[in-house]
């Protein structure tokens, strides 16, 4: 059975998805090894401890150039995310960090289009909106993915389509381009219903939410979010988003009260 990187990961604890990739280094082939190497490293990048995820990466990277292109692309994928990614704070980000990540994706992306492997090309186009982060070149970078998904014939590529939706969203909402933003978010939220991971779910609830709020939908608004505030708590996880939300559509309706409740909330909740 080939090996499933997505089935290993679990990107909330990093700790834990490195712990698995570790223990299937025992029965892996010499390029599955290197794949799952640069999962650990990644591991470490999502942890914002970027010199270990370099480190890892540069014990693999002689084997990778010579390895098959699945590899090859996720050696400059990690290697990427390495100096630009959604965890690097912003003066991290200087003109030759920003450059390195371009090139280290460009050649993920080519190579991956060329090996047909759609949905680490998707991969390395998205992660070009951290590279050029302003919202009109996010959202360029994030339309020529969704468009490189929709034209993609491959299974694993179709699941980008909720991240990528609300990636679109998201661009077209610091825009101003609410109504654009709502219907990407809507499917996004599809997206989401369609593979049944709760946590997803409730996020794109959430986008919604927030995009009824700059739309003036103060009271359609709050219902979302009180029923996420509900659906967090049975889950065990309180949601400092949502009682930032529930702050802000309390304080639109003038509920001072409340809004200092949700305040506190958010404080507690870190």
């Amino acid at each position: 059975m080939a090996l499933d990187v997505s089935a290993l990961w679990d990107f909330g604890k990093p700790e834990l998805s490195e712990q698995r990739f570790r223990a299937a280094l025992a029965n892996a082939s010499a390029d599955e090894a290197l794949i799952l190497q640069t999962q650990i490293a990644r591991s470490y990048g999502i942890r914002k401890d970027f010199v270990r995820a370099r480190e890892i990466l540069a014990t693999i990277a002689d084997a990778a150039k010579r390895a098959s292109p699945e590899v090859r692309v996720r050696y400059a994928l990690e290697l990427g995310r390495t100096w630009a990614s959604a965890t690097h704070p912003p003066e991290s980000q200087t003109p030759e960090t920003r450059e390195t990540a371009r090139r280290l994706y460009t050649e993920a992306f080519e190579t991956a289009r060329d090996a047909h492997l759609d949905d680490l090309a998707i991969d390395a186009l998205h992660m070009m909106a951290f590279v050029d982060t302003a919202p009109d070149a996010q959202l360029t970078w994030d339309l020529k993915a969704v468009a490189y998904m929709d034209a993609s014939p491959q299974a694993e590529a179709k699941r980008w389509e909720g991240s990528l939706r609300n990636n679109v969203g998201y661009a077209l909402h610091l825009q101003g381009r609410y109504d654009e933003a709502m219907t990407q978010f809507q499917l996004a939220l599809a997206a989401r219903e369609r593979d049944g991971k709760a946590e997803n779910i409730r996020i794109a609830w959430w986008m919604i939410a927030w995009t009824l709020r700059a739309q003036q939908h103060i009271d359609q608004a709050l219902a979302i979010q009180l029923r996420l505030e509900r659906e967090c708590a049975a889950a065990g996880e309180p949601d400092p988003y949502v009682f930032e939300e529930l702050e802000l559509l309390y304080r639109a309706k003038g509920d001072e009260a409340r809004a200092a409740a949700y305040a506190a909330k958010r404080k507690a909740a870190g």
